[in-house]
């Protein structure tokens, strides 16, 4: 029988817990939770391992011709291995390998300062030079950073000079090809060690220069000197390209000495810089927006 008119049937209760209200914040709570392990995955496992190939080209003023087209691959900052795992940095030999580079130069920060792996009996510096030295390329070059000094100058200096990997200390070496030659030079780390610039530069520009230096706010070091103009090329790691980059908003942290100048190519008159992102991750496992950097540089003529 229907209800009398007028007369309306009770309102049904409402449950609290299916509220819109509360509803949103858990859908919220839930969705973010979602989103942060999915972006730490993310950073931790996928953009730290995806590797940027950068091809550059280098024009040098008076660069003799037998040196035109020389092509030099560049890697930086591994961090073997906390947090670079062991078959990554093999995975990257092969790439390096795959490039057939004239040079290969790695510009620092072997190892992590503070890493537990250092209690290890087997050093992680031996382990990265080991896997280093199944680099193919006719020279491979390499210099300090301010990790591996941290650590120990002597003790990975000595690793990777027992697989048969030169270091450069505040010295320069002659790379030659067909009656002709360039200067290679690399300074001692610049954060924790001694740089040298007299030492570390050739006595006079009879050829063209490319120093290493680890950290590449020491340009305006370099740019500064009396002999700055020897300098043609200076090549940098360090700041990891501030290895976590907020869209709009940019590196989340950088190290001193890798403030100023990030990432990528820079001109200062005659001298140019280029500053690779690096191979590791240091602080956390992650990389945001910032991957993985092997460069290769190729000269050519002014």
């Amino acid at each position: 029988m229907s209800s009398p008119q007028g007369v309306c049937s009770p309102p049904e209760s409402t449950n609290s817990s299916t509220s819109p209200a509360r509803f949103s914040r858990r859908t919220f709570i839930v969705g973010a939770g979602v989103s942060a392990a999915g972006l730490a995955f993310y950073s931790g496992e996928i953009a730290r391992h995806w590797i940027e190939k950068v091809e550059t080209t280098i024009r040098i003023a008076n660069l003799p011709t037998e040196f035109h087209g020389f092509r030099i691959a560049q890697i930086s900052d591994i961090h073997l291995d906390e947090f670079t795992e062991p078959a990554f940095l093999e995975h990257v030999v092969n790439r390096i390998n795959a490039l057939k580079a004239d040079l290969v130069l790695v510009t620092g920060d072997f190892v992590t300062r503070g890493s537990l792996t250092f209690i290890a009996e087997h050093h992680e510096a031996y382990r990265a030079a080991e896997i280093l030295s199944q680099i193919k390329a006719p020279q491979t070059y390499t210099i300090l950073g301010n990790h591996d000094v941290a650590v120990s100058s002597s003790l990975v200096t000595g690793a990777l000079r027992s697989f048969k990997l030169p270091v450069l200390v505040n010295q320069h070496v002659a790379i030659e090809r067909g009656g002709s030659r360039i200067w290679l030079c690399g300074t001692d780390d610049i954060g924790n060690g001694h740089p040298d610039l007299d030492l570390t530069l050739p006595a006079k520009k009879d050829a063209p220069v490319i120093l290493m230096a680890h950290e590449p706010d020491y340009a305006d070091t370099v740019v500064a000197h009396p002999r700055a103009k020897m300098v043609d090329l200076m090549l940098s790691g360090h700041s990891h390209g501030g290895q976590v980059r907020i869209p709009f908003y940019g590196p989340l942290i950088l190290p001193p000495m890798g403030q100023k100048y990030v990432e990528g190519h820079f001109r200062f008159g005659e001298m140019q810089l280029y500053v690779n992102r690096g191979i590791g991750a240091v602080g956390l496992p992650f990389r945001f927006a910032c991957p993985p950097e092997i460069t290769v540089h190729t000269l050519q003529p002014a």
